[in-house]
């Protein structure tokens, strides 16, 4: 009887959350372990299906680095990184959309169908699609000083950035009862396609869109201090000083960088938490004491 009672109060404990963010849209950027291992895919298929019946609009961005490593070295084919961007010829252009658009796209649609009922499906769709994500050639030399890095010499290929998002695109599906899942892959006037950093495409997407929240799944707790600890609130102008001081660093720079630009730009709470917990999504957002670091204006 314990046991049915505290699940009884864990119901009650979301039920001013759900009351809060009902009809509200959620953006979510999956990535890490939570997209490789089976039963943390399965939790989080089971969360967004969650969300979307008790009312939340969740849209789903996903990136996809290393499927696209193996992918390439079974092609022998070339790849490196530089100042943390993935350095992008055509023929490296191909398989990132060939990954990201087709195999990893569809699996999550497939996996979050499979725990939908009836009128509420999944659909995937590219940056392409519609000119959902249309891009430009990333400005070198602004990106690199604004992540603190060194701005390097060599040419970083078809590495995009986002400069206007199809809303009504993904507005029809959602008022349709569709999930959508989004590769960030992004598309310029000429119709070339563009690799997007996915941490920067689910920002540009949620200001886009005007999302109540925007989240992180990460393979890490969130963003920690100098001694290692979770910070479980982050302000804005604190989030600055911790890079400025190089408390924050690595690949997290970006997405506190972008957590930054989602706030200025109305998007309510950033957060950033561990995709390497079950159901973690449920577990920041209907839980007084979350469990990864919320960003706030």
């Amino acid at each position: 009887m314990e046991d049915l009672i505290k699940r009884a109060q864990v119901l009650q404990e979301a039920l001013p959350y759900i009351r809060e963010f009902h009809g509200h849209l959620f953006v979510i950027k999956l990535g890490g372990s939570a997209m490789t291992e089976e039963r943390l895919r399965e939790a989080f298929a089971r969360d967004v299906v969650l969300l979307k019946y008790v009312g939340i609009n969740p849209v789903v961005v996903h990136g996809g680095g290393p499927q696209i490593n193996e992918i390439l070295e079974r092609l022998g084919l070339r790849w490196e990184f530089v100042g943390g961007v993935r350095k992008t010829t055509e023929e490296t252009m191909q398989v990132v959309e060939m990954v990201l658009s087709g195999d990893i796209n569809k699996d999550i649609v497939a996996l979050i169908n499979r725990h939908s009922g009836e009128n509420i499906y999944a659909v995937g769709i590219s940056g392409r699609d519609g000119r959902l994500l249309r891009a430009r050639k990333l400005e070198k030399e602004r990106y690199f000083s604004e992540m603190g890095m060194d701005v390097p010499q060599e040419d970083i290929g078809l590495v995009g950035e986002v400069v206007e998002v199809n809303c009504d695109l993904i507005l029809s599906l959602i008022e349709r009862n569709f999930i959508p899942v989004i590769a960030p892959v992004g598309v310029s006037e000429d119709g070339s396609a563009f690799n997007i950093n996915a941490d920067f495409a689910a920002c540009e997407i949620a200001l886009s869109l005007g999302a109540k929240k925007l989240i992180y799944l990460t393979d890490t707790e969130g963003v920690l201090d100098g001694q290692g600890k979770l910070i479980s609130t982050l302000v804005k102008e604190e989030a600055l000083s911790l890079i400025k001081d190089g408390v924050i660093s690595g690949g997290m720079i970006p997405k506190v960088r972008s957590a930054i630009k989602a706030l200025e730009g109305g998007v309510e709470k950033v957060h950033i938490i561990d995709g390497r917990v079950q159901h973690s999504v449920l577990l920041e957002v209907f839980t007084e004491e979350g469990i990864g670091t919320q960003i706030i204006s």
